[in-house]
């Protein structure tokens, strides 16, 4: 039988993943203002992701994947990816306009209601959980905190002229 890690330590390197994730909001961010457009550090972000998981499979003597069974994968499966796109353009081009912390309250709470929705009807193949009134008062907690957040942050600064995907002219590169 393979060495089961403690749940509270799952739960630890799960903590320490969603601080990264903060950090990689401000992080992309600076990127797209380095790189001119906010869809640069995109790519950037998602080629530095390729060569970090490069060494990491060689190390975890990671088999090559089965490709004659890839037809054979459900077309949502390719949508992590997808997913993984849009959190980095929509973190580099919204934590500059309205901070991080209400960014990141706000993808939260939208993990937690999806998750949610993918416990109780175990979507993508995943087992199903119920909602109990605990986690019910749990998930409606965080909306109140992401809410309550959003309600006591300043409101972003309006670029004149500027869209929601052209550099913040404003904002000099240092």
């Amino acid at each position: 039988m393979p060495f089961q890690f403690p749940s509270f330590l799952l739960a630890l390197v799960a903590l320490v993943a969603g601080a990264l994730v903060s950090l990689q909001a401000g992080a992309n961010a600076e990127l797209g203002r380095a790189l001119g457009h906010p869809l640069w550090a995109t790519f950037v972000s998602l080629v530095v992701s390729l060569i970090v998981a490069i060494p990491v499979l060689i190390l975890a003597h990671a088999p090559a994947p089965t490709i004659p069974h890839l037809g054979e994968v459900p077309f949502w499966a390719w949508l992590g990816g997808v997913a993984g796109t849009i959190f980095v353009t929509s973190a580099l081009l919204l934590v500059p306009r309205i901070g991080a912390t209400s960014f990141i309250v706000a993808v939260i709470a939208g993990q937690i209601c999806v998750s949610l929705l993918m416990d109780k009807f175990g979507l993508l193949n995943l087992p199903v959980k119920e909602i109990s009134f605990g986690r019910l008062v749990g998930v409606c907690l965080v909306i109140s905190g992401m809410l309550t957040v959003q309600w006591f942050s300043p409101t972003a600064e309006k670029s004149e002229g500027a869209d929601l995907l052209s550099p913040r002219a404003e904002e000099p590169i240092s």
